[in-house]
């Protein structure tokens, strides 16, 4: 017996965030490209941790690289649509965190694409892994759920 991801609804998430599609993310089959998800995916993530100041992407000692990317795509998204990006975090340890995000077209209950970015938290300069900071931790705090 297979298993077969299934699609998340927006309550499952505890952030949610606008995302304006554009007129180059569609291909020529008249859709959002598949490598655009994964662009949709890291601009909610960074749009929320810059906005709670646990970021700062021009000096800060400490930047999240990704070493894990997943998506499952349920239904398609198109430039001019106004997608609506779900985050939770699934999992929080000493140097890493597994972002998990639902995309939703408008209007509609059920996500486009669902998927998750794995981050390691290094030292800007040595790429070395180190613990996440304390302003990290707490911003990621109140997205903690259980792993879906």
């Amino acid at each position: 017996m297979s298993f077969r991801p299934q699609p998340d609804t927006r309550d499952r998430y505890p952030h949610l965030s606008a995302i304006s599609t554009r007129w180059m993310d569609n291909d020529l089959y008249g859709h959002v490209n598949n490598v655009q998800y994964y662009s949709y995916f890291d601009t909610v993530v960074n749009r929320f941790l810059i906005a709670a100041g646990a970021l700062d992407i021009h000096a800060g000692e400490v930047i999240g690289l990704v070493v894990e990317t997943h998506c499952n795509y349920f239904a398609p998204l198109a430039f001019p649509q106004d997608v609506q990006a779900g985050l939770r975090v699934a999992h929080l340890g000493s140097s890493s965190v597994r972002y998990e995000i639902g995309l939703f077209a408008p209007d509609q209950p059920l996500a486009a694409a669902c998927g998750h970015f794995v981050h390691v938290y290094v030292d800007r300069s040595t790429r070395r892994p180190v613990a996440l900071p304390a302003a990290l931790a707490s911003a990621l705090q109140p997205l903690r759920v259980g792993a879906a």
